[in-house]
Parts: C-alpha cells; structure tokens; sequence
C-alpha cells in the first residue's frame, strides 16, 4: 500500500494526488508557448493555435487538433481573421471568436461547419475578449467589446444575443471577469480594480465579497467552479478568496504571498467533497490551496495549461499530462497507512490469502466479528472504480470476489457493473484513444455520451465492441454506430460507388434502426447521386426511398417505386409532385408508361379536376370514356340547350368508339328531353331530367294517357312494364271504370292476379271480384283467396284436384267451417286415389 500513497499530499482533513494520464505523442517544438490553447473537458481533445496574433499572408498561424493523449487528428494554417479565443462546445466541436465577432465552429476533424456573428455593432468596435462557457441551455459564448459592452449568447445552437447594460466608469476592458450560471441566469461577474460588479439582462449592481476588505486591494483574476458553485477572487495584495459564487458568505481567505497574478485559477474538488480547494499556477510553480490556511506546492519545469473537470483539474504540458484531484474518501480509507477500515482489511486478507497465508483467516475474523463484511465489498468495489491503475482495479476487485464468497445474500449487480464499467474505462484511455475520463466522470456523461463520442471520433469498432459487451440494444447501440459509421463511408472520395454500396449493405444488413434511406441522403448531400439511388435499392420501406428519388429529381424511378409499393396514398404524393413539376404533356406522357399510376390519377381528376380528366382522354384518344365523361358533364349544367350540345358530342364519341348501344342510348335520351321541354311548355308538367318511366308515371298521374301512349309507343316500351305503370296509376286514383275498360282493351299482358292485387291494395274486394274469373286457373285459388272468397277456392282447388291448393285453402278455413273442410277432405282423399 506504501507506494500507493507515496503521491499523496495532505491538504487539510483531506489528500490530493497527481496521477499521470499520458506522455504526450505530440513534438511540439515550442512547447506551449504563444499559444492559444483549448481542452475540452471530460478528456476531450485539445486544439491549439500557435501564434495567434501572426499576421503575415506567407507565414499564418498554425491550428493543431489532438486527442487528449496528444494523438494528431487535424492541422491547418488558419486563414481567417484574428483569433481572440478558442474553446469547445458540450459535443466536441471547436469555437474559434475573431475580432470581428465573427464565432467559427469546425469538428474535431478540423472540418467547417458553420458560423454566426455576436452582431454587427461588434465589426466595428472589435472584440477585446472572449469566453467560451457552457450552461443548462448548452454551450456560449460571451465577448467585451471595445466599447466596454458584453453581449451573451447562452445556446449557440439556439442563438439569441443579449447585450448587457453598460458597467459605470469602464473603459476597455475589465481587469478580469468571468460567466456565472445561476438558477437558470447567465450573469457576468467582473472587476474595474476598485469595484466588482454582476450584470444580468436589465442591471448592473456592485457587490462586495463578505470578508474581502479594501486592504486586500483589487481583484486582478477570479475564477468559478465547474459546477458554478463555488467562486475564487485573487487580488492585487496577493489574497485568495473563496466562497460561494452567490456571494452570501465566504469560505475562506489566504495571502498566498505572491502578489503576482496567476496565470490561471482553476477550482478542483469532487462533487460530494467537503473540501473544495483552488488550483494556481504561476509560471514555475503551482499550488493548491484548500478553504484552511494550508496548501501544496508543486515545482513546474515547464509552461503547462489547466483544464478544469467535474472531478479533479487535467495538467497539460508538452511532455505529459496529469490528474490532480482530491483522493477519494473510500480510497483513503482503504490505502491510508494503518488503516482499520473493512475494506482496507479485505484487502490484505487476500494478499495474505494469495501467499497462502494463516492470517488470511485472522483478518476474515476480525472483519466478521465487526459483521462489515458486506461493507468491505462495498468498499473495495467503489475503491476499484475510483483508481486509475489498472492493477490496482484487479488487486481492489479480487479483494471483493473473495470477500463475497463469505456472504450468503450479497447482490452481485454492482460488483459486475463496476468490472464491465472499468473494462470499458480502460479501453478508452488507451493512448490509441484518448479518453482519460474517471469513474466519476463516466457516470456523469452516461454511456450514451461515451458511445456518441467515440463515434463521432470514428473509433467505430471499438464503440460497436462496447455496445455489444455491455449489451446494449441495437437500436441504441450497433445500429445508430453503424448509422453514422455508413454516413462517414459514403463521404469517401477514393472509393468508386458500387464498392461503397457492397461495404454498406455487407456491413449495416438488416441491422434495426438503420435507414438505407438515411445514408442515401448523405451521399446525396455529398454529390453521389448515383450512390444514393444503389443505397436506396436496399431500403425495404418504399415510404422512405420515394421522397429521396423526388428531392433527387428522379421522378420516373420515383414513381416506379412508389407503384411498385402497391400504397395509393404514396402513388398520389408522387403524381402531384410530377404535376407541379412538369408541363402537361410529359406529365401526361409519363403516365401513360405507368397504368397504375394513370388509373389512380384518373380516379383523383373524377374527383377533383373533371378538366383535367377530359384533357387526358383526349391526349390517350379515348373516345369512349371521352363520352362517359360529355354525359357526365351534361347532367351537370342546367341549361337544356347546353345538355343536348354535349349529349350531341357524346353520340359521336361513342359512334367514333363503335359503341352503337350507347350512341342509341344516348340519343333516346336527347329526344326524350326534348319530349320533357315540350309538355312542360304546353302544360306546365315539370318533367325535365325525368328517367322515361318517372315520366311515364308522371304523365299517368296527371291524366295524359295520350301522351303516355305516345312514349309508349315511340320509345317501345315493354307491354308489360306499360301495363304495370297504367294499372298501378288508374288505382291509385280509384277510376275503377277506366280501370276496368283498360282491362277489357286487350288481352292483359300480365295477367288479371296483378288486377285483383291491386284492387285489394286499395281495399276494394268489391272491383277485386270482377277479375278473379279472368284469372288463370293455375292462379285462381289464390285469386279467390285474395278476395276471401273460400268458397270459390275451394271449388276451384277440387277442379283442378290439387293437393296443395286444397292443403292452403284448409289453412286458411276456420273450424265453424266443417262442411267446407269435409268436403276439401273427401276431395284430397279421392285425388290421392
């Protein structure tokens, strides 16, 4: 354990260690000097512009990308205007601030993305500096102008400027100043020397630090903690200051005695540490001080640079790059020399197990009689993900493995979390890699974050074997590496298309939550159409592919699809993009290549555009749905002239289609019309638009039985349907004496039942009667039954010897009628001989 703490410096109640995270593959020749140098946290990489203020257009200055371990990823001679200051946003892109305002974003492959301005009053009075901070709303930016204005962006992704109001007595710019996140505020917190002062969007106050007095001197440089809890405030005495950054109370105060600004002032505690310290460095020398008067110092050799982490503060310098950070509680408590603690005797219980050792068995005891047993697992398991060695983590972990075979209800979940956690740490911070992140941090960005990162550096198999170890479903996991990993193939300049198409399909397959679709359109955005229509023959969902082709102006192969897909909704999205697109006739032409297509459009046009409708028949020449459509068309206009003119120009649409049915039809109909106009200009019948039977009856209703003869004969109407209407019209008036004339004119064509049913439907038995004995004698039975004459039934039952007949009317006899029903009894039995 000796070794273990030999980095380890007291400060306080409390211990602080430096850990190497990695040599540094980078030659800088320089090293760090005159250099504008950015980290981003969490282990992210670390851009560096050298020589920021070179002007020359044959000598410009030089922005360096780098993984974290100092891997190059990027280097290009910056081109634009003057750099004020660089920093990174939350997903790992690089923000470069000019002097004109002007916020320049680039990924980490140093490839452009996107610009904005802090605004146009800026050009002109230049940016003097700058502050890239990061907030609940997302990463921001903030400037001090040269006319003594701050202006605040919050989210860059959502950009809105705020310009702060003016600071009193300011000129140029403040001594030093800082971006505060309070409740949900972004505030600037700056000093003019004398006076402090927080500007939010309407105010600007002046506030006084709670046991800073004016002997202490201005305050030369101020710094915040990570999570914008804590505040620190040098001042020109050589007095540190810290507290809360609401500044309600103080912490502490310290006379470094060092009356020289620091170069940089970064806070450094754990987030649930009691001990909060502030980190200094000056030019050879770097010091830590807690909230008591105590503090370490440690010698620096060369120019380094501090990045402040949710957890601890990275130390960059040429050659390496450290961790500084509060030595966790369990981890003292476990390593610290004489240590009693559960987890500190589990440890050496299995130290003195593995040589075989008797007092194994002694420290097992003595944990048990305490019953810490399950605690000391705990311990060594929270210890193991804390350490950054990786044979520290195995010694710390077999402890646990051995500790927990003594225990009867221990829950195993922590204990292989925490080893599939480690396994994944120490994966990444491989130098290869680069991502020196702790166990703290890692729980605080989530796995997702990680994944996300590791993808968006294109570390794809690694991130696929991590997704598929912790076993993460693929729709999260796999899939969404493979997505961006096949949006990332296809930008591949030196391979040919069809090559792209083949790895793509090889590698995505049918993975879950991949959209060929997607991936078709970047290649789109990337100018390979042709990659994208082979890509897109891989998508099985005609919903995605067909909304590509029409942004891809293939509308033929588009429609194909969408036909191909059997979705008419579909069909329809492409024949409207088409009809806006084309003129008239290709749109007419490319329909006629795809029946189905022509089919739904013709449906939609019956529907909603009959022009249109009538245009595409003529275009095809058919002259028979032509002529559908002319009769159509005539019902719908109200003028009689108007009709007879387009039923005109049906006749010879349906002549020219050899349709003479419908031609003769057609012309029946005109001549009935023209029959309607007639009788309703002489008599006021209003008969126009009548079908020949509606007017036929109508004719009949009013007494025009001439009239109704004259349709009769002139339109041949049957003799039956003619007898049928004139029967049921004369009845329904009750003109029995004509009734019975018309039955008497000729033979009746249906039958003289129809006579008798009729009657009986106006309840007159008595006219009913007159007709039965013309009845044929097949039917009279049930004619004598209409009338209720059982009698007659009867007797005409027993003439034709018919069973059944004689069957009926004995069901509708009654028992008072015995004679009848004796008599149809003989008579069946004597038919049945």
């Amino acid at each position: 354990m000796s070794f273990i703490t030999a980095n380890w410096n007291p400060l306080g109640e409390a211990f602080y260690r430096k850990t190497e995270l990695y040599e540094m593959s980078w030659s800088l020749r320089d090293g760090l000097r005159d250099s504008l140098v950015a980290a981003a946290p969490y282990g992210g990489p670390i851009a560096l512009l050298r020589e920021p203020q070179r002007r020359s257009p044959s000598s410009r200055p030089q922005l360096e990308i780098y993984s974290a371990s100092g891997v190059s990823i990027a280097s290009f001679p910056w081109k634009s205007g003057p750099v004020v200051q660089v920093g990174w946003t939350v997903s790992d892109e690089l923000l470069l601030v000019q002097e004109d305002g002007s916020v320049l974003i680039y990924d980490v492959f140093g490839t452009f993305k996107r610009h904005f301005s802090m605004g146009q009053e800026v050009v002109q009075s230049q940016v003097l500096e700058a502050q890239v901070f990061h907030s609940p709303y997302g990463t921001g930016v903030a400037i001090v102008t040269g006319s003594s204005r701050f202006t605040l962006a919050t989210n860059i992704d959502d950009l809105k400027l705020r310009r702060l109001p003016e600071v009193p007595g300011l000129q140029g710019k403040p001594v030093c100043w800082l971006v505060l996140t309070q409740d949900r505020q972004t505030k600037v917190l700056l000093s003019t020397g004398p006076d402090l002062y927080i500007l939010d969007n309407t105010s600007c106050t002046a506030v006084s630090p709670p046991g800073l007095g004016p002997q202490s001197g201005s305050i030369v440089h101020m710094s915040v903690s990570f999570s914008y809890k804590y505040l620190a405030l040098f001042t020109e005495t050589g007095h540190l200051w810290t507290g809360p950054s609401h500044l309600q109370d103080k912490l502490n105060e310290v006379d470094t005695k060092n009356t020289n600004p620091p170069q940089q002032m970064v806070w450094c505690r754990r987030p649930k540490s009691q001990q909060p310290s502030v980190v200094l460095l000056w030019d050879k020398l770097l010091m830590v001080i807690g909230v008591r008067q105590d503090n370490i110092q440690f010698p620096m050799e060369e120019p380094c640079v501090l990045v402040g982490e949710l957890d601890g503060v990275r130390i960059l310098s040429s050659s390496q790059q450290e961790l500084l950070q509060e030595v966790p509680l369990v981890c003292q408590e476990i390593f610290k020399i004489a240590s009693m603690a559960p987890g500190a005797l589990l440890l050496e219980a299995h130290r003195e197990y593995q040589k075989s050792s008797q007092k194994a068995d002694e420290y097992l005891r003595e944990i048990k009689e305490q019953s810490m047993l399950g605690e000391a697992v705990r311990q060594c398991v929270e210890a193991a993900g804390h350490e950054y060695d990786s044979i520290t983590q195995k010694d710390l972990l077999r402890a646990a493995s051995f500790g927990k075979c003594f225990l009867t209800d221990f829950a195993p979940d922590p204990f292989v979390l925490t080893c599939r956690e480690l396994r994944v740490l120490n994966s990444v911070r491989e130098s290869s890699v680069g991502l020196p992140l702790t166990h703290t941090q890692f729980k605080q960005m989530t796995l997702q974050v990680l994944i996300d990162r590791l993808v968006y550096r294109q570390f794809y198999p690694l991130a696929i074997e991590i997704c598929r170890y912790l076993k993460i479903p693929d729709y999260q996991g796999v899939s969404r590496v493979l997505k961006h990993w096949a949006s990332c193939k296809v930008q591949q300049k030196d391979l040919t298309d069809e090559a792209i198409a083949r790895a793509v399909c090889v590698k995505v397959g049918d993975s879950p939550g991949v959209s060929y679709s997607h991936i078709a359109a970047k290649a789109y955005e990337c100018g390979r159409t042709e990659l994208a229509i082979k890509l897109l023959d891989f998508e099985a969902r005609s919903g995605e592919q067909v909304p590509l082709l029409l942004k891809m102006k293939r509308s033929q192969l588009a429609l194909s699809k969408a036909v191909e897909s059997g979705d008419t909704d579909l069909v329809y999205t492409v024949v409207t993009y088409l009809k806006n697109e084309m003129n008239r006739g290709d749109f007419f032409m490319t329909l006629r290549n795809q029946p189905v297509a022509l089919s739904l459009y013709r449906q939609f046009c019956k529907l909603q555009e009959q022009e249109t409708l009538k245009d595409l028949y003529n275009q095809d020449d058919d002259h028979q749905e032509l002529a559908n459509y002319q009769v159509t068309a005539s019902y719908r206009e109200k003028r009689l002239d108007s009709r007879l003119s387009l039923l005109q120009s049906a006749v010879d649409e349906y002549n020219k289609a050899k349709n003479e049915f419908s031609a003769k039809a057609t012309e029946d109909e005109m001549r009935l019309l023209r029959f309607q106009r007639k009788l309703d200009d002489e008599k006021g019948a209003g008969l126009l638009g009548l079908s020949l039977q509606a007017t036929m009856e109508a004719l009949l209703a009013l007494g025009l039985h001439k009239q109704a003869e004259q349709l009769y004969r002139d339109f041949r109407v049957p003799d039956k349907r003619y007898w049928w209407l004139k029967l049921k019209s004369l009845a329904e008036k009750e003109e029995w004496e004509e009734l019975e004339k018309f039955s008497k004119s000729k033979k009746s064509p249906i039958g003289y039942l129809a006579f008798v049913d009729v009657c009986m439907k106006s309840n007159n038995r008595f006219e009913a009667k007159k007709y039965v004995s013309k009845v044929m004698p097949e039917q009279r039975v049930r004619a004598h039954l209409a009338v209720s004459d059982l009698e007659g039934a009867a007797d005409a039952a027993i003439e034709r010897k018919n069973e059944s007949e004689m069957a009926l009317v004995l069901s509708r006899s009654s028992t008072s009628d015995r004679l009848l029903i004796d008599r149809l009894n003989r008579a069946a039995t004597v038919a049945k001989k």
